[in-house]
């Protein structure tokens, strides 16, 4: 119970407790000692307590005592933090997540987004230290301007941290937030910045918001901290919910308290309302001694009255003095009504007052809830949106490419057309891209992933790409570099996008015969490099200025074509992510200049060993069309003479439709437009290949991918799948599920035929494999995967029938419970050998070894085995090994001397 924090909670408790006199509360302290804590619960329940509120020191050990109580049928109430086991009647606590992330959006608020924040932790490995550092991070990645440069253990105490958060703010003079995990520490974060000079500089953020003199709110009024998060203790509400259980009124099981942020613009309202409710608990503890001093002095007249009333009884005299002893007590009834009638008012009040607060606390919760449910609504939105785009986007693309790479009798003029249908889909290809990137900004999901490398040669390169399409235009690029090599980490993935939008921009608005120039340079100190692009197109306007980084904004163009809005927001946000800037300048009527400023060093966390592959941009401006491939073969009818079975599921019917026919080319296809009916299909037909689409009403591709490697009769099926969803951890989720390959919307049609012929290869390659375990020394397979317990199952059951003349393939499939098409297809698809052919292998492996052992003749040997005649089983045997049985037993039999 040492601190201020754990008196605030016994406060509360004893504040509660005043209005219900019938209730005695017993409290002991372990003084931070689990396994004394566990002793004093065990020491409470053998003297009978009604109920228990624990606060527990540490999780496991205390959780037995716990448990112990509930089974002996003492209700118990968790306080603050909980125990490892879910057997309690009642929880009561903050939430030391959302305080850490509340901190961390405050910060935010106070930085404007960008700077550099510092951390004051509590006890090492403490649940409110480790969740308070984990909402506080968690908080601060939705801010990639903000970095925090490192935490200084304060155990709780403002003493402990000053030489550590001394040296940390030395090493770290940028720094102007510290988020403390207490206010004390606050307070000693506070002392170390006046003693450094930078009190003024440096704000502080504190945890509990505690009322009293040196506390959380006292500390924020006198601008020590800039702001203190509650952190209620919750003695008040462990106490009701106590007394509800005690009492059988219904009660919230998990009772979990909000917090707040107590600064400037509330902290005196707080203030008054903590003075006016220790002023009124005070008047009621003052009106409630006052009446046990009454009730006493009405119980001793009462006593008074009694004798009065017996010596009356033997003197009339004394008549006179009882009249006045009852007319006294009259007056002490009196007086104690109205004492009554006015703690029934201050009750009133207080109970009002808490319910104010409570309609508060909502709602902030429904607010809360609100953005939540916004945040997943506009999520959903970019998901839906880039598929819908993504699908007729492969309907348009694939054959476009198809016919420009194909198709020589096409006119210039057709050729022409074909070629702007390629590029303006290119484009929205990108404007897609372009969303998802937004998309990602916004949730903090887009990571930078630097590697080193030359900066020149990377912009070089970009240029390069815009060379073309400004000559056509007569526009002059000219490329400038201060040093041939500028060497530094950066994310070419994310600066490919900066630079490309910045060229796109300046090539849209520089008129024909302009100039465009871009221009790199370290700076000065040679921390930063330098990116510029120059224009000399009509300018920028001074209404335009204040909006051309913002998302959607289209300002006046003039005569140029509208553009998407989305280029300079995103080309400043990818920016931001790399730690860096993007600024310009512009004078209307002679050309803008944009210049892009990173890091030439970054913190090791954003390097990679591994060089991002970056995207291909495709430019809007005329290109040469490519040129002309061999024409592809065309398909002589709807079907080829393949026996490849390939099944196609996808649930758009235009999408369906072209890619059967791009596979009908090579193979025997079978088409499904929903997951159920795939899958149902799969397992009748057992196929060679699937392609899945993802996106399926139903049974989603995913799920289907599960089934597929799930069941035993099309574990061994490779399967491509088809989607529009190209994030990386969504293709992740894809090969997870089982998936061979995970190709994105639009794809290269002949890419897909390339990648089923060689998955198809690498099957044929694996049914050799498993051939090969099926050899002479080995009759059995170990069952290490679907395929092998597959094979492993219709080995030990043709081994259980090899001395049945009869066995046939529709015995088999009926002991495996599968048709006789599907047990052919499945034996085809791992062993390239029909079921009559291996069981005719697996006879002759075992004739082998029985022709080792002399005691059999060789007809015992070929009836033992189930062959009809020993003739068929001599010629058999012959057939497979080019020797009789008779000539391989003379050579690997000995004979007796």
């Amino acid at each position: 119970m040492s601190g201020p924090w754990r008196q605030a909670m016994l406060a509360g408790m004893e504040r509660e407790l005043s209005f219900h006199p019938e209730v005695q509360l017993h409290m002991l302290d372990a003084h931070d000692n689990s396994r004394v804590q566990q002793q004093q619960i065990r020491e409470l329940l053998h003297d009978g307590v009604d109920l228990l509120i624990v606060s527990p020191y540490e999780a496991e050990p205390v959780t037995p005592a716990v448990e112990e109580a509930i089974a002996q049928g003492v209700p118990v109430v968790l306080l603050d933090r909980r125990t490892a086991s879910p057997q309690y009647s009642a929880y009561v606590g903050g939430d030391n997540l959302e305080v850490g992330e509340t901190a961390a959006r405050y910060a935010a608020r106070l930085l404007q987004q960008r700077g550099y924040v510092a951390e004051v932790m509590g006890t090492p490995g403490s649940s409110a230290t480790a969740e308070r550092h984990q909402g506080f991070a968690q908080g601060l990645r939705r801010y990639p301007g903000i970095r925090s440069v490192g935490q200084v253990t304060g155990d709780w105490k403002e003493k402990t941290l000053k030489p550590a958060l001394t040296k940390l703010l030395q090493a770290h003079p940028e720094v102007t937030v510290i988020f403390a995990h207490n206010d004390a520490m606050g307070r000693g974060a506070h002392e170390v910045c006046q003693q450094l000079g930078r009190a003024r500089q440096v704000k502080v953020i504190g945890v509990d918001g505690l009322s009293g003199a040196g506390e959380g709110i006292d500390l924020v009024q006198r601008g020590v901290l800039e702001a203190s998060v509650l952190y209620s203790p919750g003695g008040e509400e462990a106490m009701r919910t106590a007394l509800s259980i005690m009492r059988k009124q219904p009660y919230k099981r998990e009772n979990t308290l909000g917090t707040i942020v107590i600064d400037s613009t509330n902290v005196r309202t707080l203030q008054q309302q903590t003075d006016k409710m220790v002023s009124q608990q005070a008047d009621i503890l003052r009106q409630q001694g006052l009446l046990q001093s009454l009730r006493a002095t009405y119980a001793s007249q009462r006593t008074v009255l009694y004798g009065l009333m017996v010596s009356l009884l033997g003197a009339i005299v004394l008549g006179g003095v009882a009249w006045q002893s009852a007319r006294k007590n009259r007056l002490i009834n009196q007086k104690l009504a109205i004492q009554n009638a006015e703690i029934d008012a201050i009750n009133h009040q207080l109970v009002s007052q808490n319910e104010e607060i409570s309609q508060q606390r909502n709602q902030l919760e429904a607010m809360a809830s609100q953005a939540r449910a916004d945040t997943e609504a506009k999520l959903r939105f970019f998901t839906n949106f880039s598929h819908e785009l993504r699908t007729p986007l492969t309907l348009i693309l694939g054959p476009v490419e198809e016919l420009l790479t194909s198709s020589p009798d096409l006119t210039t003029a057709q050729r022409h057309d074909l070629g702007l249908v390629r590029r303006n889909t290119q484009r929205l290809l990108q404007l897609v891209n372009q969303l998802l990137d937004f998309r990602k900004i916004e949730v903090g999901k887009m990571t930078v992933r630097a590697t080193e490398g030359d900066l020149v040669a990377f912009v070089r390169e970009i240029v390069d790409a815009f060379e073309k399409p400004a000559r056509l235009r007569g526009v002059q690029l000219r490329f400038l570099a201060a040093e041939p090599v500028l060497r530094g980490w950066f994310d070419g993935n994310i600066l490919d996008k900066v630079f490309f939008n910045l060229l796109s921009n300046a090539l849209k608005f520089t008129p024909d015969q302009g100039q465009i120039t871009i221009s790199l340079q370290a700076s000065p100190d040679g921390q930063n490099l330098r990116v510029s692009v120059a224009d000399t197109g009509r300018g920028i306007s001074d209404q335009d200025r204040a909006h051309i980084f913002e998302w959607f904004y289209q300002g006046d163009q003039g005569a140029v074509a509208k553009g998407s809005g989305m280029g300079l927001a995103l080309a400043q946000g990818l920016t931001r992510l790399h730690q860096g800037q993007l600024t310009f300048s512009s004078r209307p009527g002679q050309g803008s200049t944009f210049v892009v400023t990173i890091p030439r060093e970054l913190p090791p966390d954003l390097r990679s060993a591994e060089p991002a592959t970056t995207t291909v941009f495709a430019l809007d401006e005329p290109e040469p069309l490519p040129d002309l491939a061999e024409p592809e073969r065309e398909p002589a009818g709807l079907e080829t003479g393949s026996e490849t079975l390939v099944l196609v599921i996808e649930d758009n019917a235009e999408v369906n439709n072209f890619l059967a026919r791009k596979l009908r080319t090579d193979f025997r296809v079978q088409t499904a437009t929903d997951g159920h009916t795939g899958f149902r299909m799969a397992t009748d037909l057992i196929p060679d290949l699937v392609v899945c689409d993802v996106m399926m009403p139903g049974l989603s591709g995913l799920e289907v991918v599960a089934k597929l490697k799930e069941d035993w009769r099309t574990s061994h099926i490779p399967v491509v799948l088809l989607t529009a969803r190209n994030a990386p951890e969504q293709q992740v989720e894809g090969v997870q599920a089982g998936a061979d390959l995970y190709l994105t919307k639009p794809f290269n049609p002949a890419f897909l035929l390339e990648s089923v012929r060689t998955l198809l290869a690498n099957r044929s390659r694996q049914r050799e494999h498993f051939r090969r375990e099926l050899s002479v020394d080995v009759a059995t397979v170990p069952a290490s995967n679907p395929e092998q317990k597959f094979l492993a199952d219709l080995t030990a059951i043709v081994e259980a029938n090899l001395t049945k003349t009869n066995l046939s393939v529709e015995d088999i499939a009926r002991s495996l419970g599968i048709s006789r098409m599907q047990l052919y297809r499945k034996v085809k698809a791992v062993l390239g050998t029909g079921v009559t052919d291996f069981i005719q292998g697996l006879r002759l492996t075992k004739a082998r070894e029985l022709l080792l052992d002399d005691t059999l003749t060789i007809t015992d040997v070929a009836y033992e085995l189930g062959f009809s005649s020993p003739s068929y089983f001599s010629t058999s045997f012959k057939t497979r090994y080019q020797i009789s049985p008779t000539e391989f037993r003379a050579l690997h039999i000995t004979p007796h001397a």
